[in-house]
């Protein structure tokens, strides 16, 4: 699109299905540069991927030629179906359905990669859930309860 100038920077959060720990240090990086992979294709910029055995987080610099939910039903259908086929697993591998996208200023942006590079260390110190609550409340998100990612049944 001539003389489109945009500067959008959302940070994804999706969870494996049931919050399961199945994101194994085995495949954790072949599955981030397979995202990753992904959202150059669609000619984002990938600013930040990382994540725990049970979501992820991926910050991109995004065009505004793709809407959120196809970039992120893309993401999801082609990496589980990715999952299985590499056989990383002896089970069926699924992402929760929903996500989270949070936008930022351009002025937040080195401090969301900071956040999404060091989620090992802020996971020792928060849950998952209080985390996305967090997230929720400070974006002014309302949400039931109902509907948050659930503990792993």
């Amino acid at each position: 699109m001539a003389n489109t100038y945009t500067q959008i920077h959302i940070q994804f959060v999706f969870v494996v299905k049931y919050r399961k720990g199945l994101i194994l240090a085995s495949f954790k990086e072949e599955l981030y540069q397979y995202i990753s992979g992904i959202i150059k294709a669609h000619n984002h910029k990938l600013l930040a991927i990382n994540g725990m055995p049970d979501h992820i987080h991926v910050f991109i610099g995004m065009r505004p030629t793709q809407s959120i939910s196809d970039l992120m039903q893309d993401i999801k259908g082609s990496s589980s179906k990715w999952i299985n086929e590499k056989k990383f697993l002896p089970i069926k591998f699924e992402w929760q359905s929903g996500y989270g996208a949070f936008s930022y200023s351009k002025s937040h942006v080195d401090r969301v990669i900071k956040y999404v590079q060091n989620q090992e260390t802020h996971h020792q110190r928060q849950t998952f859930i209080k985390e996305y609550i967090q997230f929720l409340n400070a974006f002014e998100i309302d949400y039931d309860e109902n509907y948050i990612f659930k503990e792993p049944i």
